[in-house]
């Protein structure tokens, strides 16, 4: 890599990360307010650091030493700045598995939105995906098995990637589907203070997975995903304590986040599928698309306020 491909990758890894994890950021804002500063400082202090080195940090490398473990914990690390041959055959062997569960993970986390979820309408057709939504579940299943049967044909291993990515795709779904259920218990008084601060680590552990597995269409590279999406979780904690209600007023940003996830899961499966994807084009692309959809919530602003006006 060189420097404008590191420079591109770490702010599109901190972007993607900022408008991915907003839902996140919300909910921590609405609890936060429920609690007393002493623990609010507790949270945005270590739950930052929680947040960043173990989940944002180790749980990539864990990643990658687990597809790769003839690298090592330490190879793991360092692997894509290395210049043995063998280290870089041994990335070379396992990204496939990787990036195609990556990959498949984060397409059925947009078709889910596209299908299943409430949402603001960004575009014109998504009013009628959400009509179709008893089709979410055909879709995925349709996904999955072009996915399999073509991988089977290259290595059973990647085959074996897509059904992890989609398994932990519905594991991860239930994680949040029970999180968010259990919010309005948690701002009803009586509930501590400590409740609450583990509630919030949970459900930021849960919600950060989409944002690691989405990095790695960025780079493998450990120390740069740590890197970007440590700066994406510094900007989104300012935020949560400070700007979240002007954040809300831009109704589209999660349109852009879901699809920068469908772009990327795209790029994950190709690239696994031995498409050569220039490294300087997922951060491009993504810049782009919540560029697009930041400029349509800036227009629906003015929109309002012109309307409020008359």
């Amino acid at each position: 890599m060189n420097v404008v491909n590191v420079v591109l990758t770490v702010f599109g890894l901190a972007l993607f990360e900022i408008v991915s994890s907003i839902d996140n950021a919300v909910i921590n804002a609405e609890v936060l307010a429920t609690m007393q500063p002493k623990a609010r400082r507790w949270f945005l202090l270590w739950g930052f650091l929680f947040a960043v080195f173990i989940v944002r940090g180790c749980l990539p490398w864990a990643i990658i030493w687990a597809t790769s473990p003839s690298l090592g914990p330490l190879g793991a690390l360092t692997a894509t700045f290395s210049g043995d041959p063998k280290v870089q055959q041994a990335i070379e062997a396992s990204s496939p598995i990787l990036l195609v569960g990556g990959g498949t993970f984060l397409l059925f986390l947009f078709l889910h939105w596209l299908f299943m979820e409430q949402k603001n309408f960004g575009l014109r057709i998504e009013p009628f995906f959400q009509r179709q939504g008893i089709w979410f579940y055909a879709a995925v299943s349709i996904l999955l098995a072009f996915i399999v049967w073509n991988a089977i044909k290259l290595h059973p291993l990647m085959a074996f990637g897509a059904v992890v990515g989609s398994t932990a795709f519905f594991i991860l779904h239930g994680f949040k589907q029970n999180a968010q259920a259990e919010e309005a218990k948690l701002l009803q008084k009586g509930r501590s203070d400590v409740s609450k601060i583990l509630y919030l680590e949970v459900i930021d552990t849960t919600f950060s997975i989409d944002g690691v597995l989405g990095a790695f269409a960025f780079t493998l590279s450990v120390p740069l995903i740590l890197l970007g999406n440590g700066l994406g979780a510094l900007v989104l904690r300012y935020l949560t304590v400070s700007n979240i209600e002007t954040i809300k007023k831009y109704r589209y940003l999660k349109n852009g986040a879901m699809y920068s996830i469908l772009v990327l899961g795209l790029i994950m499966v190709l690239d696994s599928f031995n498409f050569h994807i220039p490294p300087w084009f997922s951060p491009v692309v993504t810049f782009l698309i919540i560029a697009v959809f930041y400029y349509r919530s800036k227009m629906e602003m003015k929109k309002k306020q012109v309307n409020s006006i008359k």
